[in-house]
């Protein structure tokens, strides 16, 4: 069973809760494992996720989005979800989740056209004689 956390990681802990509703499954093992292996570094890296997520910059249903969008580009599921519920919980409605969605779609789409035809350019090129 592990101690307690600094008052500081509790916070950060805190904070996964405040965004989601819930300690996720993941960031919870971490927090467990981390805060009693290597303190240090759970922090260092929960200072890097506050400096992105809370800019101030980008308000919070906006950053939610953009990271549903991200993880579901990189096919992270379950850290697309709970990026989704997120968002709703920031005040994002359904046709903006959607339409993050479409370009994470489009995006992955596009990536295989434009890289893929770069590609065949560049090997016709060296075919040609280096045109």
């Amino acid at each position: 069973m592990s101690k307690k956390l600094p008052d500081d990681l509790e916070k950060f802990r805190d904070s996964y809760v405040e965004m989601f509703g819930t300690l996720p499954p993941l960031p919870a093992a971490r927090f467990e494992f981390s805060g009693e292996v290597n303190p240090e570094f759970l922090r260092v890296s929960e200072q890097l996720r506050k400096g992105a997520f809370y800019s101030g910059v980008i308000d919070m249903k906006t950053t939610q989005l953009i990271l549903f969008g991200m993880l579901l580009a990189e096919h992270n599921t379950v850290g697309a979800q709970a990026h989704a519920a997120a968002a709703r919980k920031a005040g994002a409605s359904w046709e903006e989740l959607h339409t993050v969605m479409q370009l994470a779609a489009a995006t992955g789409a596009l990536w295989a056209a434009n890289n893929g035809g770069a590609l065949l350019k560049t090997l016709r090129d060296k075919e040609q004689g280096g045109k």
